[in-house]
């Protein structure tokens, strides 16, 4: 199972557009989006993949958040989520709270974890847990705006 993973879009337009199609040129599964949308129009972007997500620390509209996820056919979860990927378990925390994103991987109820909020990467192996800061997506809040390609345990970074 392909998974796209893509965090902090924070309303870059441009560059969430590129990561849609580039999720579609890899053919996943489905997306999953760890928050820091802005706007309910972002989340329009990804109508046609299967988008599953959860709310950001920036999120104010989350009534509206809601309804754009639906329009699309999406799962907005709340602040947390599991998603099990054939047999792989995998948390998904938006990351504002460092301390919690650490309890999550050393805890190690999943098989690996999914954070943004830093927007940068980082990788960390904790046991069996692979923990993933996937960085962001947004052109203007980051040096080198990328996504993820998940399959597995295995994945790449991709510079959009």
């Amino acid at each position: 199972m392909k998974i796209g993973v893509i965090s902090d879009t924070h309303d870059d337009f441009e560059n969430t557009k590129k990561a849609v199609e580039l999720f579609k040129n890899e053919n996943v599964d489905f997306a999953i989006h760890l928050g820091d949308y802005i706007s309910p129009p972002i989340v329009r972007l990804f109508k046609g993949l299967k988008l599953i997500g959860v709310f950001g620390n920036n999120d104010g509209y989350k009534h509206m958040l809601l309804r754009a996820f639906d329009e699309i056919g999406g799962e907005l979860k709340g602040d947390f989520a599991v998603v099990d990927a054939e047999g792989i378990k995998i948390a998904l925390y938006h990351g504002e709270f460092r301390e919690i994103s650490e309890a999550l991987a050393k805890s190690q109820s999943y098989d690996i974890v999914l954070t943004g909020h830093l927007h940068k990467s980082e990788i960390k192996e904790i046991g069996k847990t692979l923990w993933i800061s996937v960085g962001s997506a947004n052109r203007f809040l980051s040096e080198s705006p990328e996504v993820v390609i998940l399959e597995g345990r295995k994945f790449k970074f991709v510079k959009i």
